[in-house]
Order: C-alpha cells, then structure tokens, then sequence
C-alpha cells in the first residue's frame, strides 16, 4: 500500500499563493506518476495537473495553467503544488493521487487539504 499525506491547505485572499506538498511513503514504485484533483462544493471531482516520477510529462488543466506549477522531489517522494495568482473559483478541497506508469487510473488517494479563496 501506498499511504499519501498532503500538506499546505489554508484561507488566504484573492491574488495570494499558496503551496500544497504531498508525501508518499509506503510501498512506493519506482516509476510512478502523480497528480493533484480537487472538488468544490457541489460539483465533481476534477484533474488539476500531473507529473511523472522523474519530473516529465507535467499537464495542467486549462483553467490553471500559467498560475500553478507541479513539481517532484522524488528522493523523497513528494510532489507540490505552487499556486499563484489564486482566485476564488479555485476554492476546493484538493487531493494528492498516485499510479504506477503501467496503471490507467490513480490507485492511491490522499485524505485531502482544504484551500480557500476569499473574494
């Protein structure tokens, strides 16, 4: 099992920034793919962005991309999530998943953080 635990969720003011990490730790893969989700109130769950183990083949959702950045420290099996320039609309509780390379869904799921935007 994988075991993943996020950090970094908060209350701060539209046009603030906030960074979310999260840590794998158990039996983790060497080849493995990360991502951020996030769910608003009322709405499905959705994709934010992705990253492989080694830090290639990052994507982004379109409604985020040129304000957050995925990044993976992989000696220590972490990915973050810097994002900028927040807007209210990005309010959501926002979950860390992970996949082997040769998985087609997100195996492993993080309890979820919380981030608000205030207007």
């Amino acid at each position: 099992q994988v075991r993943l635990v996020e950090s970094g969720g908060g209350l701060v003011q539209a046009g603030g920034s906030l960074r979310l990490s999260c840590a794998a730790s158990g039996r983790t893969f060497s080849h493995y793919a990360m991502a951020w989700f996030r769910q608003a109130p009322g709405k499905e769950r959705e994709f934010v962005a992705t990253i492989n183990w080694n830090g290639g083949n990052d994507y982004y959702v379109d409604s985020v991309k040129g304000r957050f950045t995925i990044s993976i420290d992989n000696a220590k099996n972490t990915v973050h999530l810097q994002m900028n320039s927040l807007k209210p609309e990005d309010t959501a509780v926002y979950y860390c998943a992970y996949r082997t390379l040769g998985a087609n869904e997100y195996d492993y799921w993080g309890q979820g953080t919380q981030v608000t935007v205030s207007s």
